[in-house]
């Protein structure tokens, strides 16, 4: 199936991209209100919506590293502050070239892929959204030098190989646990997916089980700063959670003290790099400054506008530093 990707961002943008807030769109359009969810389930099936509708968007925009840019200088470009906060994962990690690795939330596979042909990694991609491996499967198979391999939706990339699964990843544990050969992992690599998960804790427990001994858990997530006050709260975090479909964010301490409970022991200490990646806010601001995106997301309705309407709070709440991004690893 081919890939009809909406207008490069260049475009969507009168060929301009403006980060100094003298276009905003967002200011003609009222913040909604945050909407509760029914169930984790019904949430659930919002984020999935969410990215068989806006993945193709994400692509266009974001290009395949549907994550935040890891900003040394001001020179970097979105893409290669996209590819060092990968670099700055291994770096925390120490994670051997040649891992194998499961890649939860892998999005388009951008991560999975640059794992595989530039280190050498076995990864499997697994990502809620069928429309996001269908994406994935076809940049994978136009990449240099992929070559489909004789095992069903394998391919060879580099010295590794990748393949993409949809999967729940609250199912992960056991899934992998009864494929046909069991399988077990060098790292568990899981990059701004989990604040999405509602069950953390059995997620560190699924990847506690999958890992094998020695195995690494990497994480990069967001997250809210400890003793918020109320009015903090509403302000910046709970347009946050609404706009980007998540269950209650957590601490960076909230995460050692699961991956503790799960048996894993911390291998690297939590990172705080929010200074260095709040620049991908700004960018993203400027890239969705055009009409005919604020008018698409309208009418998928109320979660389509609290979307974009949450880029402002995610701006604001790193200017405020009421809401935090960290990487972090475990070792079982």
């Amino acid at each position: 199936m081919a890939i009809e990707k909406p207008l490069p961002p260049k475009e969507l943008n009168g060929g301009v991209e403006k980060t100094d807030g003298a276009t905003d769109l967002g200011e003609k359009y009222e913040i909604p209100e945050p909407e509760p969810f029914i169930s984790f389930n019904a949430l659930k099936d919002r984020i999935r919506h969410h990215y068989e509708l806006a993945s193709d968007y994400y692509y266009s925009l974001w290009g395949e590293h549907i994550h935040h840019g890891y900003f040394l200088t001001p020179a970097d470009t979105k893409e290669r502050a996209q590819v060092q906060l990968i670099d700055l994962l291994l770096e925390r990690s120490a994670l051997p070239k040649g891992s194998e690795v499961l890649d939860v939330g892998c999005g388009i596979g951008g991560t999975t892929r640059h794992l595989a042909k530039n280190y050498g990694c076995k990864v499997t991609g697994v990502t809620i959204s069928g429309r996001q491996v269908e994406i994935a499967k076809k940049l994978t198979l136009e990449a240099s030098g992929a070559q489909q391999e004789g095992q069903k939706d394998t391919f060879k990339l580099g010295d590794g190989s990748v393949r993409f699964i949809e999967l729940d990843a609250e199912k992960m544990g056991d899934f992998f646990s009864t494929e046909p050969n069991v399988t077990k992992f060098d790292c568990v690599w899981i990059s701004e997916a989990m604040s999405h998960l509602p069950n953390k804790q059995l997620f560190f427990q699924n990847a506690a089980k999958l890992l094998n001994t020695g195995g690494k858990l990497v994480v990069a997530d967001w997250f809210k700063s400890e003793d918020l006050t109320e009015e903090q709260f509403k302000a910046d975090i709970s347009p946050i959670e609404d706009g980007m479909l998540l269950p209650p964010l957590c601490s960076q301490a909230d995460y050692v003290r699961l991956a503790q409970e799960a048996g894993l022991k911390t291998f690297a200490e939590p990172f705080d790099i929010s200074k260095k990646v709040s620049k991908t806010w700004d960018i993203s601001w400027s890239l969705v400054q055009n009409p005919a995106l604020w008018a698409f997301a309208i009418a998928q309705g109320r979660d389509g506008l609290a979307f974009l309407q949450a880029f402002r709070a995610m701006r604001r709440g790193f200017a405020n530093g009421t809401f935090r991004y960290a990487v972090m690893a475990f070792q079982k």
